[in-house]
């Protein structure tokens, strides 16, 4: 799978430009606040549906413009296709000229793992952005999952929108049971895909991360969720009821899951060292890739906005090793310095692009 062509119509600080890339690497250089960042967001937009760096869809409009397109011409090993976004006061996707009419149609076409500086806080800070993690590789691979997800989110606003009425407006508590068997029903879905997904990096990660650390360090993750099974979470939400009143909102549930990564039998977030973060990260991420590979037959589009940075030269190296085959869409600050490595380079400066 690989991306042969993005056209960009007032997309950022994008006016007009169409980039050529190759099967291989192909690096986006130049100072900061230029512009290469989006260039991979809008491979990502095309792929996921949603920007990775808003939820404000008119942020990626061209400052003193109505709209933005992005096209991406794309080939896979059973198909070519092209997927084109517009954006204005509302979004449109079309899928080979076809609009299409739910995210899910678009969700599967266009398989990315993508790297960012950020990652590096997935493992670090609260469970949110691990679900993230979980939500961006699942829904590329099996779309009905976004579709559940997004009931299960309203169900939930919904629940807690009632709990808040009860609690101000003395409303009938027993009226809860509606949302509680809809919003169980839904989460021991939810749980039964996630926890696919764990187990298939949990097949990866521990040859990954082991050949990485060069035998030293062992990882291990552990998935923590109360919605294993429909009646046990309904038995919760019963048992959780007066508090979640007295809260305001809903303390279990599939939301607030997580997953916690040891290192050589310690918790990574707790007692892990920078440079552990690091490699876990890079563990993960190649786990990812590895698994839709699988899943797919084919290796997915890599997108390293800027995390090289975060590398050194050590991990670099044993980075690398795991890439062979895939297209990469790189952005740093300057060249790279291998001489090994074979990329097409592309400059980027204040929104024009010269490939070189």
């Amino acid at each position: 799978m690989w991306i042969k062509e993005i056209n960009l119509i007032n997309f950022r600080n994008y006016e007009n430009i169409k980039i050529n890339l190759t099967p291989n690497i192909n690096l986006f250089y130049g100072e900061n606040a230029q512009g290469k960042t989006n260039i991979i967001e809008s491979i990502f937009l095309s792929s996921i549906g949603k920007s990775f760096r808003t939820n404000n869809d008119k942020e990626l409009i061209k400052f003193n413009t109505e709209n933005s397109i992005v096209e991406i011409f794309f080939e896979k090993s059973d198909r070519s296709g092209k997927i084109k976004i517009e954006i204005n006061n509302k979004k449109n996707i079309y899928l080979n000229n076809i609009k299409l009419k739910k995210l899910s149609e678009l969700l599967g076409n266009i398989n990315v793992v993508i790297f960012n500086p950020d990652d590096i806080n997935i493992l670090k800070e609260g469970p949110q952005k691990r679900r993230k993690f979980l939500d961006i590789m699942i829904s590329q691979l099996r779309p009905n999952y976004m579709y559940i997800l997004n009931l299960y989110s309203k169900t939930l606003e919904q629940r807690n929108n009632y709990l808040r009425q009860i609690k101000n407006e003395n409303k009938n508590p027993d009226v809860l049971s509606i949302w509680d068997e809809k919003l169980a029903e839904y989460a021991e879905k939810i749980f039964l895909y996630r926890n696919e997904f764990i187990e298939k990096i949990k097949n990866k990660i521990e040859k990954i991360h082991y050949e990485i650390t060069e035998n030293k360090e062992k990882i291990k993750i552990e998935y923590i969720s109360d919605c294993s099974n429909k009646q046990e979470f309904l038995k919760k939400l019963q048992e959780r009821r007066k508090l979640d009143i007295l809260k305001g909102f809903t303390t279990k549930g599939i939301h607030r899951d997580d997953f916690i990564i040891y290192i050589n039998n310690k918790q990574l977030n707790i007692y892990g060292s920078q440079g552990q973060h690091r490699t876990a990260i890079l563990s993960l991420k190649l786990s990812e890739l590895q698994v839709i590979k699988d899943e797919i037959g084919e290796n997915p589009i890599l997108l390293l906005d800027d995390f090289m940075s975060e590398l050194d030269e050590k991990r670099k190296n044993n980075f690398l090793k795991n890439i062979n085959n895939i297209q990469v869409i790189i952005t740093c600050t300057e060249k790279l310095n291998d001489k090994d490595l074979n990329y097409t380079s592309f400059k980027v400066l204040n929104g024009k692009i010269v490939n070189e």
